[in-house]
């Protein structure tokens, strides 16, 4: 059995998002129903819709920064019950046996799919075989306990959207790394991930050092949170930080030269990458990284225990997102907008224009 519910979905990797019907499963007896009250637009939906990254199924929709409203629970969930405010991210599912899920690092689950981590859409739905799980672009979603949390219904509902994504793809590195009082933190980039990086990296305690290409977002940067605003194609700004930072994460989702940046960290210290481009940085240069011991790194999003500390670290920090609200009907305007840097920081779908 399932149940039709209103969507916007890219039928070929070439047609604009559209009004479409989809299924949703009936509930199990540990699913959370909600009704999806807004959807954060990550870059990452456009990288999926347009194929810019391989293995998309389609129909596609997109949407893995949700907040909802639930409507009703499965007969052994717990810990949330109809009204309750909550939230789903990135990934829906996972094996939960292997090493990797047992240490509450579901992102990174040991399984291959499809019984491994299962993405929130464009993942393999074990409920309709051989179709994508469909994401936030829509009216209702379902989602196992396990992977859905709570939000504080006292915050900006819709400016808390982005948190699941961009909010923890950030935090995630910046805790793992240690970045907190004592410590300088570089932030490379200030687009949708960058301007929560500069956010969470100053509630930590950590002196933060915004390096942009834009100097029109100088002062910005210091609005957010930054100590320090590096114009990364400025020589002589670069050439002050050179080993001095303890951490840098990257945040820029376009190639370019990592040299700068590994430059400026100090021994023993990381150049964390969280941005995700379509084609390799070009390499960087080998003795740099030698002569200080200096890491590159990645880092994905985070775990569902790591996710919910992240969220109730915001709330305690009055920490959301700086967005834009957009229609469902104009997702393909702000897809577009997204890949000319034309928002500050992130659009929010208000959901509600789904019945419009």
């Amino acid at each position: 059995m399932a149940t039709r519910v209103k969507a916007f979905s890219a039928a070929t990797r070439s047609t604009p998002l559209a009004a479409a019907t989809i299924e949703r499963r009936d509930i199990q007896p540990r699913d959370v129903q909600f009704d999806v009250l807004f959807c954060g637009v990550c870059h990452s939906d456009i990288s999926t819709a347009r194929s810019i990254w391989p293995d998309v199924m389609y129909p596609c929709v997109p949407g893995h920064e949700i907040v909802g409203r639930v409507t009703k629970v499965g007969s052994d969930v717990k810990g949330f019950k109809p009204g309750d405010f909550a939230a789903a991210g990135c990934m829906v599912d996972s094996c939960r046996t292997c090493v990797s899920c047992k240490l509450g690092l579901e992102q990174y689950c040991d399984t291959a799919p499809p019984n491994g981590m299962i993405l929130t859409y464009n993942g393999p739905d074990k409920y309709f075989p051989g179709k994508p799980t469909y994401g936030g672009y829509s009216s209702q979603i379902m989602v196992d306990e396990h992977f859905c949390l709570h939000v504080d219904g006292k915050q900006n509902l819709a400016a808390v959207a982005p948190l699941l994504c961009a909010g923890i793809t950030l935090y995630s590195p910046l805790k793992h790394w240690g970045a907190g009082q004592g410590k300088k933190v570089g932030i490379v980039g200030l687009g949708g991930l960058g301007h929560m990086g500069v956010k969470l990296s100053h509630a930590l305690g950590a002196h933060t050092v915004l390096f942009t290409t834009s100097p029109g977002k100088v002062e910005d940067g210091k609005r957010l949170g930054a100590d320090e605003v590096v114009v990364s194609r400025n020589a002589d700004e670069m050439a002050k930080q050179a080993n001095r930072l303890d951490l840098i994460v990257d945040t820029v989702a376009v190639p370019h030269d990592l040299d700068p940046f590994i430059a400026a960290l100090n021994r023993d210290s990381a150049l964390v990458l969280v941005g995700a481009p379509g084609t390799p940085h070009p390499s960087p240069g080998v003795f740099p990284l030698l002569m200080r011991r200096r890491h590159i790194a990645g880092s994905g999003i985070g775990g569902i225990k790591e996710t919910q500390e992240m969220l109730d670290f915001c709330a305690a920090h009055n920490i959301v997102s700086d967005i834009e609200i957009t229609p469902i009907q104009k997702i393909n305007e702000a897809h577009d907008r997204v890949l000319k840097s034309d928002v500050r920081y992130r659009f929010v779908i208000d959901m509600a224009s789904l019945n419009a």
